[in-house]
């Protein structure tokens, strides 16, 4: 090749930065802004695309890395992930692992304080499905109202503050039937 301005063009082009300009989801491909160029439409790279795959498509405005074979822009690839001055880093220090979402989510753990936190947006919802079971060992403090579906079976205390109902009968105020004095014994609780 003795066209330097060509040469130097296609070495410029092997690594460069940019942003992400626009983005496609089938088939999954970004087109980036470097400089004054745009790009077509380019792969962008994702954690895994094996047999375990992840899908986290890129957004609008964030600076990706464009690597291109030869030099040819055509045949780029977009690595994402780097922060910058436009989108900042969500953390600031080591021991956290924190995933920011768009709607203000917040999934992270803290490898110093040893905590996981999931902090969903509001009116999120949150759905596990384990048909194999699921093991909770330690201490649950929940607040909110809870509803069941089968059978639960308790081993040891349980302590009520208010009261328990258990097919309209109340355990605390309740009347019985038939009630005498003496040794008989009074009959079943009227319901309330």
């Amino acid at each position: 090749m003795n066209d330097f301005a060509a040469f130097a063009r296609m070495l410029e082009n092997l690594i460069r930065f940019g942003v992400i300009a626009a983005v496609q989801m089938e088939p999954p491909r970004v087109k980036v802004k470097t400089g004054e160029l745009t790009t077509a439409w380019l792969p962008w790279i994702a954690q895994r695309a094996g047999a375990d795959q992840v899908w986290d498509p890129p957004t609008e405005g964030e600076q990706v890395m464009l690597f291109s074979p030869s030099g040819q822009l055509a045949n780029g690839v977009a690595v994402t992930g780097l922060f910058s001055d436009h989108i900042p880093a969500n953390g600031n220090r080591a021991g956290l692992h924190r995933r920011t979402y768009a709607d203000g989510t917040v999934i992270e753990y803290d490898s110093i304080a040893h905590h996981l936190n999931a902090t969903l947006t509001e009116g999120g919802t949150t759905n596990l499905i384990s048909k194999g079971g699921i093991n909770l060992v330690g201490d649950i403090t929940h607040q909110g109202d809870y509803t069941q579906t089968g059978n639960q079976t308790v081993t040891g205390k349980v302590t009520v503050s208010i009261d328990v109902v258990a097919a309209g009968v109340s355990l605390v105020k309740h009347p019985h039937t038939g009630v005498k004095s003496g040794g008989d014994q009074s009959g079943g609780p009227i319901p309330t």
